[in-house]
């Protein structure tokens, strides 16, 4: 193994905010933003919620471009190039749940095999998601939220158990952010996700301009450390040493983007190992119709 000197400069940040309809998301997104670049006219909102960015207008001069239907990855990510083009500081995509809801439509619309279908939207998806990591500007994400529910047996019968709120996009999409939010129906907000250690481990607080100040210090933080690069033949045999989902997605985070690209088919083919029954081979095997499995 050999070390080498890392150092975290002008990172742009990636952020989600997840909350059912009236949370607030959009107000919080505008607030953050701003604290972010101090600037309203450095603002955009790609607004796909007709045209409700447009509410706090008394806010500042934001800019507005609203992206109608149909919501295809490739339109979003058309309105991405156009505010980069106009040199916007911070990009507010609202929401990115649109796009999600796209590629289920599409996929379900198709006949055929539906696993074998999906390799059709996979592509066009994750093009989306990677313009969205590989933009040179800050960029926050809203994403709306449904009530999620598990089965659980009571008196030999299946009932359903409320387990919290689940965001509409693919399972897996807060791996690649580096804040994710949820905002209840009070407008409070609690870090599920937080790679920049504000937030983590604490309590609901209101969003407001002063949280993107602090994102923005973190992001013109310049703190070396030093980072292990790890030979191609021994982050296989790490990866194949989890025994925990856990564990593998903490050497997930661990890895560079780099390495996190180019063994993100071994990172899954780990983790499908490792969620599948004991009992059961690879034959065997469901997959969920609406395509929603877990994926780093």
């Amino acid at each position: 193994m050999q070390l080498q000197q890392a150092q975290r400069k002008n990172v742009k940040i990636k952020l989600g905010l997840q909350g059912s309809s009236g949370s607030g998301k959009t107000f919080s997104a505008l607030l953050i933003g701003f604290g972010i670049t101090n600037d309203w006219s450095k603002i955009a909102v790609i607004d796909t919620e007709n045209h409700s960015a447009e509410l706090y207008s008394h806010l500042g001069t934001y800019n507005v471009l609203n992206l109608i239907s149909p919501f295809s990855p490739e339109r979003y990510i058309e309105a991405i190039e156009v505010c980069l083009k106009a040199q916007m500081e911070v990009i507010i995509i609202d929401s990115i749940s649109h796009e999600w809801d796209y590629i289920i439509e599409q996929h379900g619309a198709l006949g055929g095999n539906s696993y074998t279908n999906w390799s059709k939207f996979t592509p066009r998806h994750q093009k989306f998601i990677q313009a969205i990591l590989q933009a040179n500007v800050h960029i926050i994400c809203t994403l709306r939220a449904k009530q999620d529910y598990v089965l659980n047996e009571k008196n030999g019968k299946q009932v359903p158990e409320k387990v919290g709120m689940k965001a509409i996009q693919k399972e897996g999409l807060d791996y690649e952010l580096t804040i994710v939010f949820e905002i209840d129906i009070k407008h409070n907000a609690l870090a599920t996700k937080d790679r920049t250690g504000l937030f983590e481990n604490k309590p609901e607080f209101k969003i407001n301009s002063e949280t993107g100040q602090r994102i923005l210090e973190w992001c013109r933080e310049g703190i070396e450390i030093e980072i292990a690069s790890i030979p191609i033949s021994s982050l296989i045999e790490h990866i194949n040493a989890c025994s925990t989902v856990d564990e593998l997605r903490e050497l997930y985070m661990n890895s560079t983007s780099e390495e996190q690209t180019n063994f993100r088919n071994q990172f899954n083919t780990r983790k499908q190992q490792l969620q599948t029954p004991v009992n059961l081979s690879p034959n065997n095997q469901t997959f969920s119709s609406n395509g929603t499995s877990n994926r780093f």
